[in-house]
Order: structure tokens, then sequence, then C-alpha cells
């Protein structure tokens, strides 16, 4: 049976980890709020990190609400995900987004990361 769990070995954690991603980007998309970068990571599992800046997001509320729903997201897809280190990146200022539509463009651009992933 799958673990749909969260465990800090699904996590990025060191700046050595972030930076292999950002130097070494295999597959990159992005949308209106949200950047992901990807590569491949040689393992058997997908690792994920998140960089939300309090210049992008100022309310601590909104910062958490953006990860809450990215960590969700990647928590169910991690099968699909398996092989792969992600950064995901807040590049345009957020002010109370809307959940909706922040969730619809988070799986919009994990499928769009996973079709790119396939042609690569």
């Amino acid at each position: 049976m799958m673990s749909f769990a969260f465990p800090r070995s699904l996590r990025l954690l060191t700046p050595s980890d972030f930076q292999r991603v950002f130097n070494q980007t295999g597959v990159k998309t992005g949308g209106k709020h949200l950047l992901f970068l990807a590569r491949e990571n040689g393992l058997d599992i997908p690792r994920l990190g998140l960089v939300i800046a309090r210049k992008r997001a100022r309310r601590a509320v909104d910062r958490g609400l953006v990860k809450r729903h990215v960590r969700e997201s990647f928590r169910l897809r991690q099968a699909s995900l398996a092989g792969l280190d992600v950064v995901v990146l807040l590049r345009a200022n957020v002010n109370r987004p809307d959940s909706r539509a922040l969730r619809a463009e988070i799986d919009l651009l994990w499928d769009k990361l996973l079709a790119k992933r396939e042609q690569a």
C-alpha cells in the first residue's frame, strides 16, 4: 500500500540540495505566481523544497497557505514524481490568495512538469 505521508526523507533540507536543483535544472515550468524547478535525483523517491519569500508574501498566513497547498499536492502526487528533486519558488507578490485558484495553478504546474519530464 502506498503511503501518502510527508516525512523528512521527502524534503530538500540542506542548502547544497537546493543549490544542486538551481544549478542543474532539468525541467522548469511556471505560472502566474509559482515557478517549479526540477532535476533527476537518482533516488526512487521525490523530494520537495520550498522557497516562499517574505518579500513576495508579506503576511505569514499567506506564506503558510501557499506552503500547505504545495505540500499537499506534492504529497498526493509523490508516486508520479518519483526520482525528482523539485524546488517551488513563489515569484509573484501574493496578498490574500484565493485557495481554489492557487490549488488549480499548482495542479496545472505539476501536470506541465510531468509532461515536460516525459518529453526530455
